[in-house]
């Protein structure tokens, strides 16, 4: 009997130690479950957004653009920024307007047509993003205008740039010739590229850069204006502008110390322009803020654009902007916004700056103590800033781009063809006002 009470005491004990390591390994494995959900979860909560951002930058600005957003990505865990490079910044505008109506735009790219992206309802209003980290009376008033229509913000400067003159120092040298002469005045600058060329320093002296920018800076530059003071009128064909149109046509075409090269892919002709002046063929050119990347400034010289017949110079001082699409999701939208934030930093604007040459877009980029060691050891490197505290504010098209089309192909008929220069203003005249009248009916 007791041998049987003790094999059953037994069993009873098995049965409760069974029952306890099954409910403790249900707990356990309870317990493992739930801490996978959980981890699950942190791991659904820290993955990155991944946005495209595209841009149309090309050498040095396309590289140093890659390294920043590698740095960007490396720095939070919020955001992964997937950089798209384009050709230039046309067929940047091209391909979001394309991938828009098939419903898969970028989350952000880089713009300047801001008043047009508004009014088709592209660009969504960023004031809403916009906080400490941003203050819209950081960024630079002349960059920050053209982005603000009807008191919303349609996209943030992502740098500002502006024309200005390269030259090489060590061949003005050998021909005798002083910076800050030759310099002084366009009437001034193709004295000097005659000269050079005559004592056999050069093939070419001064050269422009392709397209309507460096005609009409020259223009303004010459007390010249493309609208009327009340907007109703365009005046592109007033005297100012033939004359000095005509001015660089016949440096082209009569007295041939320039040359112009047009045409080929993305930014092609640019630095064909620019291997023009780094190889010696050329005395200097008219180049924007951010070649100075590409530019090696142990020989290179640069200083603002002078005027024309005795006027000051005025060429124009504008932005490229970063612009979200409506299109995009709201989430995208907020990493975009992330991105952009970033990127305008004070510091990384500095950067940006120092590393291209383009104007940085917040005032107080320039406390930034690298940036101030930076210009003082490179004077080259403020040009584009002082000329930008007196330049002509970048023209906004009311007309959707007819003006500014119009006058591209003016440039190419005197540039190109050398169609007399009157003929060739008239013409893009009576399209440009006959675009303007229409909106202003």
């Amino acid at each position: 009997m007791r041998k049987l009470r003790k094999i059953l005491l037994m069993i009873l004990c098995g049965i409760l130690m069974l029952t306890g390591c099954s409910e403790s390994a249900k707990k356990a494995q309870n317990e493992n479950s739930s801490g996978s959900n959980v981890a699950s979860e942190d791991s659904s909560k820290k993955e990155k957004v991944e946005i495209q951002f595209w841009y149309g930058l090309g050498s040095v600005a396309g590289q140093t653009m890659e390294s920043i957003i590698a740095d960007f990505n490396a720095s939070q865990d919020k955001v992964k920024v997937v950089g798209v490079q384009q050709a230039d910044y046309n067929e940047t505008y091209q391909k979001v307007q394309a991938a828009i109506a098939a419903k898969q735009p970028p989350a952000v790219f880089i713009g300047s047509k801001i008043s047009e992206m508004a009014e088709s309802q592209i660009a969504v209003d960023l004031s809403t993003f916009m906080n400490d980290k941003t203050p819209e009376s950081d960024y630079l008033d002349v960059l920050m205008k053209p982005a603000k229509i009807n008191g919303k913000i349609y996209a943030i400067p992502a740098y500002g740039t502006t024309q200005v003159m390269y030259y090489r120092k060590d061949l003005l040298n050998k021909a005798g010739i002083k910076p800050e002469d030759a310099y002084s005045s366009w009437e001034k600058v193709y004295e000097a590229s005659k000269e050079i060329q005559k004592k056999g320093v050069t093939k070419w002296g001064h050269l422009p850069m392709w397209g309507a920018d460096n005609l009409i800076d020259i223009a303004l530059s010459n007390g010249g204006s493309i609208l009327s003071e009340d907007g109703k009128k365009v005046t592109i064909n007033s005297p100012e502008w033939i004359e000095s149109w005509d001015f660089i046509r016949k440096q082209i075409f009569e007295n041939k110390t320039a040359k112009i090269e047009s045409g080929g892919q993305g930014w092609e002709y640019w630095y064909r322009t620019i291997d023009n002046v780094m190889g010696g063929q050329a005395m200097s050119y008219t180049g924007s803020s951010g070649d100075k990347g590409d530019l090696d400034f142990k020989i290179i010289g640069s200083c603002p654009q002078p005027g024309l017949n005795g006027k000051p110079g005025k060429p124009q001082a504008g932005g490229h902007y970063l612009v979200v699409p409506q299109a995009a999701s709201k989430e995208q939208q907020q990493a975009a916004f992330e991105w952009i934030s970033y990127f305008t930093s004070p510091k990384i604007s500095a950067k940006w700056s120092m590393k291209t040459g383009y104007i940085p877009v917040r005032k107080s980029a320039m406390e930034d103590e690298d940036y101030k060691a930076f210009t003082k050891e490179n004077p080259y490197a403020i040009v584009p800033y002082q000329q930008a505290l007196k330049a002509t504010p970048v023209f906004i098209d009311p007309t959707k781009g007819k003006i500014t089309d119009a006058l591209s192909i003016a440039a190419d008929k005197i540039e190109l063809q050398n169609i007399p220069t009157k003929q060739a203003l008239d013409e893009a005249q009576k399209v440009a006002q006959e675009a303007l009248d229409k909106i202003n009916k």
